[in-house]
């Protein structure tokens, strides 16, 4: 996986791909540390539960913070900068890519944050159970790697993300688990996959096998805004990560996400950020030499 940029001593085979860290195995190396440290797009799912101690973690641009109890889990694609490792802090963390999660036995809808949020509280007794669950894999992936069956980590993979699953939706009303969630988890691959494409909202519906107002209302169920509004986010989104990690004219930035006219671009990038390019561009600046 990318994640570690390079390959980790926990990838089992060519199908199963995942990995687990934790306190007792942590990064190798200093060097595998360091690279931890730099921002990148996501190549593999990751979730993070917390045994103790807090930390921020920074995905798309907005930063998210957890503590004692608390779990948080990222996708593939999202833009992260991870954390220092505070002294403190006790945790788990485990790491599979696409490869792996289709060789489970039923799909998480869980994992394309429908209800856009990215942490998940665990009551008591879940929370146990996912702790244990933790603890098995870590001691499955790092002590016994070489010792144990697939199928094994599979199943427990399975089950620690079908207490996710279940305590992700909670408190929603059974209705959001429903087909549309399906056709929604294909909308936002297709963003990812086009994005500097830009298809027009008709082309993304006909290719979904849905009129424009289905995809419409779909989309604002799962999500809360527009599908236009939900690509113009995700691109703004990818922008202010290469204006962050490149050093990109507006005109080669805009050409790069697919915008004919600099111009549009950079007014529509004041209009979702409340800056133009180079105001945000000097901020960024300001806050490095602080």
């Amino acid at each position: 996986m990318q994640e570690t940029n390079g390959k980790s001593e926990n990838l089992l085979n060519d199908k199963l791909r995942i990995e687990i860290n934790s306190n007792d195995n942590p990064y190798s190396s200093t060097d595998i540390q360091q690279k931890q440290l730099e921002p990148r797009r996501l190549t593999s799912y990751f979730i993070v539960l917390i045994k103790s101690g807090s930390i921020t973690y920074n995905l798309d641009l907005q930063d998210i913070t957890i503590a004692d109890g608390d779990l948080l889990f990222a996708m593939p694609n999202q833009i992260f900068v991870p954390p220092a490792k505070t002294g403190n802090l006790k945790y788990f963390k485990v790491l599979f890519d696409e490869n792996t999660l289709a060789l489970l036995p039923q799909r998480f809808s869980f994992l394309v944050n429908p209800l856009n949020s990215q942490t998940i509280t665990l009551e008591s007794a879940a929370r146990e159970r996912v702790r244990k669950v933790f603890e098995i894999l870590n001691q499955i992936l790092y002590t016994d790697k070489h010792l144990t069956d697939s199928e094994i980590i599979l199943a427990y993979l399975n089950l620690l993300l079908s207490e996710l699953n279940s305590a992700y939706f909670k408190n929603e009303p059974i209705n959001i688990l429903n087909t549309n969630l399906s056709k929604f988890i294909e909308f936002k691959l297709m963003v990812e996959t086009h994005l500097t494409e830009q298809p027009s909202i008709n082309t993304i519906a006909e290719k979904l096998a849905l009129t424009t107002n289905s995809l419409y209302r779909l989309v604002k169920e799962n999500s809360g805004t527009s599908p236009k509004d939900f690509f113009t986010n995700r691109l703004m989104i990818e922008a202010q990560r290469k204006l962050r990690y490149s050093n990109l004219s507006v005109k080669e930035l805009a050409y790069e996400l697919g915008f004919n006219d600099p111009d549009y671009f950079s007014r529509l990038f004041k209009k979702s950020t409340g800056k133009s390019v180079t105001q945000f561009v000097e901020s960024i600046q300001d806050l490095s030499s602080d």
